[in-house]
């Protein structure tokens, strides 16, 4: 094995340091960067820009522009979710929830090149596993069947436990929440409608993730930074720069070779990637941890363990999109396109016939982590500036951008009505203290966890009507069991964890209207979905959201009966506008309402127009500022975007107006 691999790594590695691959690769770390500092676009975008010019490309230099945005995506990423508390992408969630702490605490510098250290160890350890992992992965990824993916699914759902907070049911019942949501839509399995209806044909598809991300996180979020009109670093003050992360990382390397492990395992199963390794990695790091008492206040084991895995993620993804040409994640769903209009056909002929090809892969994404983790680290201490900016100048700016990353999940008007709809359900998350990470969890895994659950069932029923021993056989396998017991393990000790690991630090309890009011309706809805799950009429279709509902309506009515047994003091009743949120200059829902009429005038002018009566009012009434400089921002604004969407040939939110007039673009 190793006689055939050394001399095909020598010329892979007299390929990759070809002067002219090297620009390639610099161009697309370049794009990526570009690309992953704004939130709510990612690799899968970045990689759909690339793809019209892979015709007629040399294959390695094709190679080398895709591999180096793949590569630095979860690195740049990285920017949004620290600076701005904002997931760049589906692999930073977790960051969050100490890389903005820090942020505020004037330490964004010091979290930004923590993060970018450890991306750059995960991206390197990745790619070197990947080099002695490909020719003998092909057992690994055929040990894992169904009930073994299921399991570890559950193990991703498990980490909820981690996240649940001071009030472990409340982590429970926003998973669920998360899953129901999730089943939204047409049924994996059969088809059937659930909650939706072919009258509103929007609802058919599901919510994408896209949407739900901005609207838990990033509405929240901005909203709440915007009420304060503060800067987000609360003295102004950079504080540590990037050395002193640096030194972190070292402290903390054995953490982040541990989550890098992890990156690369559950990267290697497909369809898991970035959408559960960040959390799987955090919840690693506060279960072996000492002292968990500053998790989710800014700690900064909290930047470092996600933040090392989303990277070894991509290296660990390679494996079955290059072996089995089973894409890992959506980013490497698209690779594969690329791939074919490179006229190459990923697969065991791939690993066997052009092993150097292959390995010209694994280590120009070695190669991009290098210089995407250097670029960012040498702007961190420039970019974090951006945190001593006064939040209502970069306020506007934000909500311009997460309505044109909404609009692009299906090009449909109805993208922003339902980034508002899920804006106000993360408010009101975040404002009662329900775990936001763990709805997305619940949100994420949905459907996979459906699909897995079906398969194996319908596979396993075939197997007991054969005999009971083959039926367990498939069942219970070594790994299933193994998958299991860590289950179990995370649940326990997370639980005993859960109390430390708090998203608000000051969350006061004193009154019981408002938080039961909320909990009502989240009962309310779990019934209304239960009912509509029971009158499915395929079994495949009605009996996992009947299952997860049921679970779910158990835990609201469990919180309740505390709310109804417990006084206003109890932690149960958290609001966080009894306390700093409330002492805020301006009102929630009159802040909210900006992004709201941003949206609603959408609907009947488009989002060009739109968007220029919305930065001039918001500038001149909420920022206070003259003519001259509200005109400039406005502008500033239109030129960006305009020249995004021109860059990346998107079209903008049509309104009423587009229907009775032919505009020319950018006003159609």
């Amino acid at each position: 094995m190793f006689a055939q691999a050394l001399p095909e790594l020598g010329e892979a590695f007299a390929l990759i340091f070809q002067p002219a691959q090297i620009m390639y690769l610099l161009g697309g770390v370049l794009l990526g960067l570009s690309i992953g500092v704004l939130p709510g676009l990612g690799g899968i975008a970045g990689l759909a820009l690339v793809l019209p010019f892979m015709y007629g490309m040399d294959p390695v230099a094709g190679l080398a522009l895709m591999v180096g945005l793949i590569a630095v995506i979860p690195t740049s990423d990285t920017f949004s979710s620290v600076l701005l508390g904002i997931p760049g992408s589906s692999a930073s969630q977790a960051t969050v929830l100490d890389g903005f702490p820090l942020a505020k605490q004037g330490h964004a510098a010091r979290a930004l090149s923590a993060a970018f250290t450890s991306s750059l160890f995960g991206g390197l350890f990745g790619a070197f596993i990947l080099t002695f992992i490909i020719l003998a992965a092909r057992p690994l990824i055929l040990a894992f069947g169904l009930p073994e993916m299921l399991m570890i699914t559950v193990l991703g759902l498990s980490v909820v436990a981690i996240l649940a907070g001071r009030v472990p049911l409340k982590g429970v019942v926003a998973a669920g929440l998360g899953v129901m949501v999730g089943t939204v839509g047409s049924a994996p399995a059969g088809g059937s409608l659930r909650m939706s209806s072919y009258d509103l044909p929007y609802l058919v598809d599901g919510l994408q993730l896209v949407i739900v991300g901005l609207g838990i996180y990033a509405i929240p979020e901005i909203t709440s930074l915007l009420r304060r009109d503060r800067p987000i670093a609360e003295g102004g003050s950079l504080g540590d720069g990037w050395s002193q992360g640096v030194s972190d990382w070292w402290r903390n390397k054995w953490l982040s070779l541990r989550c890098a492990v992890i990156g690369v395992v559950v990267g290697i199963i497909p369809g898991l990637g970035g959408s559960v390794v960040d959390w799987l990695a955090y919840g690693s790091a506060v279960q072996t941890a000492k002292d968990r008492s500053m998790f989710g206040k800014g700690d900064i084991r909290g930047v470092i363990a996600p933040e090392s895995s989303n990277n070894a993620k991509e290296g660990g993804g390679l494996v079955p999109t290059l072996i089995f040409g089973i894409p890992g994640s959506g980013s490497m769903a698209i690779f594969l396109g690329g791939l074919a209009l490179l006229n190459m056909t990923p697969g065991p002929q791939m690993v066997r016939n052009n092993l150097d090809i292959t390995y010209t892969i694994v280590w120009s994404l070695a190669l991009a982590n290098i210089f995407g983790a250097g670029l960012c680290i040498l702007l961190s201490n420039q970019i974090a500036k951006l945190t001593t900016i006064r939040f209502t100048i970069l306020a506007p700016f934000l909500f311009m951008l997460i309505g044109f990353a909404a609009f692009q999940s299906r090009q449909s008007a109805l993208d922003l009505a339902a980034l508002v709809a899920i804006g106000i359900f993360g408010i009101l998350l975040r404002r009662f203290d329900y775990s936001r990470p763990a709805f997305l969890i619940g949100f994420v895994l949905s459907t996979q966890t459906e699909i897995f659950v079906n398969q194996a069932v319908q596979i396993a029923g075939a197997r007991f009507r054969r005999s009971a021993e083959a039926g367990w056989d498939y069942i219970l396998s070594p790994i299933t069991i193994g998958l299991l017991i860590l289950t179990v393990i995370s649940v326990v000790v997370g639980i005993r964890a859960s109390k430390n690991i708090r998203e608000n630090m000051d969350a006061p309890a004193v009154s019981k209207t408002a938080p039961a009011i909320f909990l009502g309706a989240i009962t309310l809805y779990l019934v209304v979905s239960i009912f509509d799950a029971w009158g499915v009429g395929r079994l495949q279709d009605k009996i996992f959201p009947l299952t997860v509902g049921i679970v779910t309506l158990v835990g609201a009515v469990v919180l309740l009966i505390r709310m109804a047994m417990k006084p206003a003091t109890d932690d149960v009743f958290i609001d966080l506008e009894k306390g700093e949120d409330g002492e805020a200059p301006h009102g929630l829902w009159s802040t909210l309402a900006w992004f709201g009429s941003l949206v609603v005038l959408t609907f009947v002018f488009g989002y060009i127009i739109a968007l220029v009566l919305f930065l001039v009012a918001f500038f001149r009434s909420r920022g206070r500022f003259g003519w001259k400089t509200t005109l400039f921002s406005t502008a500033i604004g239109l030129a960006f975007i305009m020249g995004l969407a021109a860059l990346l040939g998107r079209d903008f939110p049509p309104g009423y107006l587009q229907t009775l007039i032919d505009l020319p673009w950018p006003l159609t």
